[in-house]
């Protein structure tokens, strides 16, 4: 039994030296020190020893485990070192190669606009309305002083879901929910962004849909010189401190007087040059004094309160501000003209 315990000692040994990895290394665990192994079938014949000889015999197997276990370990740690070697070998990092660009993305420039807009006039301590871009003709026509059959609705060529039904055709009825949340109480300071809609031809300077932001004020004592004012200062804050605003007679069914505001051409200085059509002047927007129907339909009383309103299209204000012939661009998803908006941040 001896004998035996030492030649499977010395095949373990011969056998774990061999081993070129960590699986033939287990193989070898298992074969010579498993419950199945041969070790343990010399071990359960100690039963025919005499009483004298099982000690020794026992004190001999566990010294033949001992060396077959501790060789295990450890051949087991220089396989191991040497896998770990190999695998930094074969990824092995070039630390002195450039780094790859991470290119950042940049609002739109339609975003941009918007919320320079929204952030000039809650200064001037106005509040954001949004309301549905699903509308009910109640709200988008009728509250507005164009009840049905009003030839002024043909201005606004409609996307009708249902005969009372439409995707809205400017943000105006924001401000009439807002009035008739406020029980016929001023003040009321609003501006509404948002995307409307018009069954239109979509071409360099029409689009079926697009962005419109409208603002509005009720209170006791407005005055079209206040309209004036609110907008001479959104006209240099948008544009330069250098530029003029000019209001011209117009017509709209919700506002009385209503008026077309329009600013002073930047590369002529209000001299006249082919971009102006030698006015001088570019039309931006569209104004006037709430109309007295209107500001009774929302519950106000108009011998107390008057307001003005007023409404622009954002991707204009982009093309005049930013030089934009085509208002198409702002759609197209092409990268090329999105990035050349990175010059403008922090303007």
């Amino acid at each position: 039994m001896q004998e035996t315990l030492k030649k499977l000692q010395e095949e373990a040994l011969q056998k774990i030296e061999v081993a070129s990895d960590l699986k033939e290394l287990n193989d070898v665990r298992v074969a010579y020190l498993g419950k199945k192994g041969p070790i343990t079938e010399v071990l359960r014949g100690m039963g025919k020893l005499s009483a004298e000889e099982r000690p020794k015999m026992g004190a001999l197997a566990n010294e033949v485990r001992a060396a077959i276990g501790g060789s295990i370990e450890k051949k087991q740690a220089q396989l191991e070192e040497a896998a770990v070697a190999a695998k930094l070998a074969k990824e092995k990092i070039d630390v002195t190669l450039p780094g790859y660009t991470v290119k950042a993305g940049n609002p739109h420039p339609l975003t941009k606009i918007i919320e320079e807009i929204e952030d000039l006039f809650i200064g001037m301590g106005y509040e954001v309305a949004e309301g549905p871009e699903v509308e009910q003709d109640y709200y988008n026509f009728e509250a507005l002083n164009l009840p049905k059959g009003h030839p002024a609705r043909d201005m606004q060529d409609s996307f009708y879901i249902t005969e009372e039904t439409l995707m809205r055709t400017h943000t105006s009825p924001v401000q009439v929910r807002t009035m008739l949340n406020h029980d016929g109480k001023g003040p009321v300071k609003i501006i509404c962004p948002g995307k409307v809609y018009r069954r239109d031809n979509d071409d360099a300077t029409h689009s079926h849909q697009f962005m419109q932001i409208e603002g509005l004020v009720v209170d006791k004592n407005i005055a079209m010189s206040d309209l004036s004012g609110t907008l001479e200062v959104f006209a240099k804050k948008m544009f330069g401190e250098d530029r003029m605003i000019r209001l011209r007679p117009s017509f709209f069914p919700f506002t009385e007087p209503s008026v077309e505001v329009d600013i002073s051409c930047k590369i002529c200085a209000g001299k006249g040059c082919n971009v102006c059509k030698g006015t001088g002047y570019i039309e931006v927007l569209g104004a006037g004094m709430v109309h007295p129907n209107v500001l009774k339909m929302a519950g106000f009383d108009p011998e107390v309160y008057s307001g003005f309103a007023f409404g622009m299209g954002v991707e204009r204000i982009a093309m005049l501000k930013y030089g934009i012939d085509d208002i198409r661009h702002f759609y197209s998803n092409d990268i090329r003209f999105l990035k050349q908006f990175d010059r403008y941040e922090g303007q």
